[in-house]
């Protein structure tokens, strides 16, 4: 019931606030209006949306953490309200799933001070438990869905290529991936990368489909995950 009635909320605080003060997918609004209260609000025009996730970081490159996955992406306007950032100048970006695994991200941005909002919202919050995992949340007693959420270092981009985004360490680290077809069946290997950014071609991996990676630095496996290739060749 808590949840129902934040999210009736959003759908007035939003209505009257009119459709200008938002933005179209990937774009998005970002807001503080006091007392510790950020607000993200977007438009979407997306018919084939299958996943809507709000992500927060410390600075606008790494660390990016989803506290949201929306239950419904199709909702042509929406929005949440984040209670739980250590404070006012993070960093906020969306991941848009679209039909068959592509996938994209929003630009990053940080939030800008509603001075016309400083007073208390004129409507109630019951904030909806943030997701770190790949489950969402429950709604209005539905059962959890699994979502997927991409790596941040081994990803599919729009473009088509697999794209590699290596952490940018002080210390010079050695950093090698693993390449394997869903049923763990080894592909290939890239050993003592030196790039930390860089793209592979798709044609290397032979077909559409999901494929699943593992990436070690100095040998040690930090992150096992997958990525989804759109099927046009």
């Amino acid at each position: 019931m808590k949840r129902l009635i934040f999210l009736l909320s959003l759908i007035t605080v939003f209505a009257n606030n009119n459709l200008h003060s938002q933005d179209t997918l990937p774009n998005f609004s970002l807001k503080n209006v006091g007392n510790n209260r950020i607000i993200i609000g977007w438009v979407n025009n997306f018919s084939n949306i299958r996943q809507i996730s709000i992500q927060r970081s410390a600075d606008s490159l790494t660390n990016y953490k989803t506290i949201l996955t929306v239950a419904d992406p199709t909702t042509p306007q929406n929005g949440y309200v984040d209670t739980k950032a250590t404070h006012g100048n993070m960093f906020y970006r969306i991941y848009i799933m679209l039909e068959k695994g592509v996938f994209l991200f929003s630009s990053a941005r940080r939030p800008i001070f509603d001075t016309a909002r400083k007073a208390d919202l004129p409507f109630r919050v019951d904030v909806i438990p943030s997701v770190d995992s790949v489950a969402g949340p429950k709604v209005n007693n539905k059962p959890k869905v699994n979502v997927f959420t991409p790596s941040l270092y081994v990803f599919t981009h729009r473009d088509g290529y697999v794209r590699i985004n290596l952490p940018d360490d002080e210390k010079p680290k050695k950093y090698s991936i693993k390449f394997f077809e869903e049923d763990e069946t080894f592909l290939f290997e890239l050993r003592e990368i030196k790039e930390k950014n860089f793209k592979i071609d798709k044609t290397n991996f032979y077909h559409a489909g999901w494929f699943r990676f593992e990436l070690y630095e100095d040998g040690k496996l930090i992150e096992k995950h997958k990525f989804y290739l759109e099927k046009d060749f």
